[in-house]
């Protein structure tokens, strides 16, 4: 297997802060598309950018990490891995702060949360973001950017979350089609509004405001919702499609832009 997280110093320059939340997809689910993954590694505008898998919500799990070697192996970037389950690495925060992408994997959302704050990788992952490091994952790996949402981590059903990190306002659903009714319904318990995301669809933010939703398929959506009086309201978003080897130009133009140059990606679906 390739190698864990070494720490080596990587200067950064200002750039925007951003992350990309996965509604599922990306290597670990849709191994014959890379559209997602590239996306993701083209928004840190790096021809060949330094990568770090964090497996911690799956329990790193080794055949995990191999499925991330597996796709990010190869040329196109330089992969690494940080566990923490038997953590070898003393100063993790060099490690952090030397990549160009943090791409967090899914698993225990309840459990991800808890063994990043006893390692201080919470504080460590918001100093990376400010730093225009591209924060990335799906799943539990895309919940945890945002205040909230629903999970499943707690036992066989989906229950509420409210103890994200926060770096993203709101809360959010990967999954959206199958985890829909339960997060309506945590929504009308007062969980705080947000996003839905079906699977092979990506949420990219810029500077806490979302810039672009993208899509690996066809007839996949994102879904702003929240609740109005007693009813629960639900306004699709049209993604842009991505097309394998076609999300370099949408993630560099997305990132580097204005935010109003890329509302267009945010009509509403009719």
């Amino acid at each position: 297997m390739a190698r864990s997280a070494t720490s080596r110093a990587r200067p950064t320059a200002t750039r925007p802060r951003q992350i990309v939340a996965l509604g599922g997809g990306g290597f670990s689910e849709e191994p014959d598309s890379t559209a997602l993954d590239d996306y993701v590694l083209d928004a840190s505008g790096r021809d060949r950018p330094r990568v770090l898998f964090l497996p911690t919500a799956g329990g790193d799990n080794s055949s995990y990490i191999a499925k991330f070697y597996g796709a990010f192996t190869g040329g196109h970037c330089d992969p690494s891995h940080l566990p923490l389950f038997n953590r070898q690495i003393d100063d993790v925060r060099s490690v952090l702060l030397s990549q160009d992408v943090i791409y967090v994997g899914g698993g225990n959302t309840v459990n991800l949360l808890a063994v990043w704050r006893a390692h201080g990788i919470d504080v460590l992952l918001r100093e990376a973001w400010e730093r225009g490091i591209v924060l990335a994952g799906l799943c539990a790996g895309s919940m945890c950017w945002f205040e909230g949402g629903v999970t499943a981590a707690f036992g066989t059903r989906l229950e509420p979350l409210t103890q994200g990190l926060g770096l993203l306002p709101g809360s959010n659903c990967p999954h959206y089609r199958s985890r829909r009714d339960a997060y309506r319904e945590a929504l009308r318990g007062g969980l705080s509004p947000g996003l839905g995301a079906e699977d092979g669809v990506a949420l990219h933010f810029v500077d806490r405001r979302l810039a672009a939703v993208v899509a690996s398929r066809e007839d996949r959506r994102a879904y702003r919702v929240g609740v109005a009086g007693d009813r629960v309201i639900e306004a699709p978003l049209r993604p842009i499609l991505l097309a394998d080897g076609q999300g370099a130009s949408a993630a560099r133009r997305i990132a580097h832009s204005e935010i109003a140059e890329a509302r267009p990606a945010l009509a509403a679906a009719h």
